[in-house]
């Protein structure tokens, strides 16, 4: 009988360690599940489009803004500065455009994220011509020569991080349907965000609008002139489901894309579209009663339960005037005898 007490007592001592670190281990989890941090706020701002008077052309106008937006953030002193694309006029063009604004966001006091735009990298991709007499939409298709141009100067072109109760992604959504090297490269990594915990809250950035008025809104054409800018603004079919996938999949909390440069809030599955202002120029205001062609940014205060957003106009607007052709101008259209710097 002793031998049996005694191998019942040894079972019942593991059988209690087992379950007080079964409620340890409880207790921990809901403890950083419950981790509490004060407000606190980050930044976003888009398509400041910085030129360069270097260039077949100038928007000096542009440079200012960016100038009074840069002026402006430094003054909420935010934990850190997303930039959603086109960073510069002609990045795509110029790699020392693109090193010119890493060295201005170098310099600020405060870490700055970014994600490329098509003005860096070159548009989204088409095999047809669109509707547009001044654009040749097949020239203008994002190259691997491009995308590996951005990334010699600002690193990944996607990435992760986590600060705070928050976590931050950002991807290149002009590679989805382009198949360049990069494309499924970056598939696979958006694939494993889904496996990743997520802290209370979660925002993707970028830089062309996922869609337009609705998810399940139909793929715009390119080769109509009423379609051009919607097809020319959002991302097609079937890399938008399967993007919309994976924000599903990554518990996210809002999207916020630039591209457009008119203000625009959207939801979908229950999930926020924050359709960003530009500082360099608006377009596109006809779009929607309720769109906001004012030039600004995005001011973001995170809590332990919710995001609020504001928008912050610039406070100045410039009007000087510069030179060359807007748009996306042909090679032969590229006049740099024009260039104020020679």
């Amino acid at each position: 009988m002793g031998g049996i007490r005694k191998v019942i007592m040894e079972k019942m001592r593991y059988l209690t360690i087992f379950i007080l670190t079964v409620i340890m281990i409880m207790v921990s989890g809901c403890s950083m599940q419950k981790q509490s941090f004060e407000k606190w706020t980050f930044v976003h701002v888009a398509d400041i489009q910085v030129g360069s008077p270097r260039s077949f052309r100038f928007a000096p106008a542009w440079n200012d803004n960016w100038q009074t937006a840069r002026e402006q953030i430094i003054g909420i002193d935010p934990e850190f500065l997303l930039i959603g694309g086109d960073l510069t006029r002609d990045g795509y063009i110029h790699k020392w455009e693109l090193e010119s604004i890493k060295a201005d966001l170098d310099r600020l006091p405060f870490p700055c994220h970014v994600i490329p735009g098509n003005m860096d990298v070159g548009n989204k991709h088409t095999d047809i011509d669109g509707a547009r007499p001044d654009r040749n939409d097949i020239k203008l298709n994002m190259t691997q020569k491009q995308l590996d141009q951005f990334k010699s100067v600002f690193g990944p072109l996607w990435w992760t991080f986590v600060h705070k109760n928050l976590r931050v992604s950002g991807f290149c959504d002009m590679l989805p349907g382009s198949g360049l090297p990069d494309e499924e490269a970056q598939w696979r990594w958006l694939e494993k965000q889904t496996g990743k915990s997520q802290p209370q809250h979660h925002i993707w950035m970028m830089h062309y609008a996922l869609f337009a008025d609705s998810l399940d809104e139909p793929n715009w054409d390119i080769t109509k002139i009423d379609q051009y800018l919607g097809w020319y603004f959002t991302i097609d079919e079937p890399w938008r489901s399967r993007v919309m996938e994976i924000f599903k999949q990554t518990d996210t909390d809002r999207v916020i894309s630039g591209h457009i440069h008119c203000r625009k809030d959207h939801v979908a599955d229950g999930i926020a579209f924050d359709l960003a202002a530009a500082t360099c120029f608006s377009q596109w205001e006809e779009k929607w009663p309720d769109g906001d062609p004012r030039l600004g940014f995005y001011r973001y205060d995170v809590y332990n339960n919710k995001i609020e957003k504001t928008f912050i106009p610039l406070n100045r607007v410039s009007n000087r005037k510069g030179y060359g052709p807007g748009g996306h101008p042909s090679p032969e259209e590229r006049d740099y005898s024009k260039a104020w710097d020679k």
